[in-house]
């Protein structure tokens, strides 16, 4: 519960130290502007606001590892989905009213993850998961967008120390098996997911993990 805060907390500062102009650049997700990757956040928190408030009556069906679906390539924003995030993100027209909109919609997520019961359970995408795997998936999933937000900000915060090392974990067990001892969280979160390739010394290091990565999560 506390990562989870702390990851979306140091989420929503970076953004909110974002200038005008920052909005623009391209992020780490492939066909999104900065501004479309904000948008997205405002999503995720809805989500989180959505689930956390429908209950379930049976027992999960996921954990925080296998919440997790694994796709066979990028996604490229061309989704209906990532699509109209995009169309979403150009309508508010000004980074202020993204950044209220995150900060109004974030702040209420992030109180009811606190107030929330981690032993309870609740549905989501079809599925039944305990509250508190919920919201370790979630670590994982501010984490990577905190990475994405800064890929071209040299400037800009980076995430906490203790969500990239829960995120980097967590990958280990959705990919089964462990990354180098010589990547850093960061590197590892990175090439695990695609983000970057990896160098040729890098693909050498991860011997068989190489032939599972990357994982394009969803």
């Amino acid at each position: 519960m506390d990562a989870f805060s702390r990851s979306w907390t140091a989420l929503r500062t970076a953004v909110a130290a974002l200038a005008d102009g920052d909005f623009e650049r391209s992020s780490g997700c492939s066909g999104w502007l900065v501004r479309d990757l904000v948008c997205h956040l405002i999503i995720d928190a809805q989500d989180v606001l959505i689930t956390l408030v429908t209950p379930a009556g049976t027992e999960p069906t996921v954990d925080a590892v296998t919440y997790w679906t694994v796709a066979d390539q990028a996604p490229t924003g061309k989704d209906p989905l990532d699509a109209l995030t995009v169309r979403l993100a150009a309508a508010y027209q000004e980074p202020r009213l993204l950044t209220f909109h995150l900060d109004d919609v974030g702040s209420a997520a992030g109180r009811a993850a606190e107030l929330a019961d981690p032993d309870a359970r609740v549905g989501t995408r079809g599925e039944v998961i305990t509250v508190g795997d919920y919201l370790t998936t979630y670590v994982l999933e501010w984490t990577l967008h905190h990475l994405d937000l800064i890929a071209h900000l040299p400037d800009a915060a980076e995430p906490p120390a203790e969500g990239l090392a829960r995120s980097r974990a967590l990958l280990e067990k959705i990919a089964d098996g462990a990354f180098p001892a010589s990547f850093s969280d960061q590197d590892a979160l990175l090439v695990g997911t695609g983000r970057r390739a990896p160098t040729g010394a890098e693909r050498a290091e991860l011997g068989a993990l190489a032939a599972r990565l990357p994982l394009y999560l969803g």
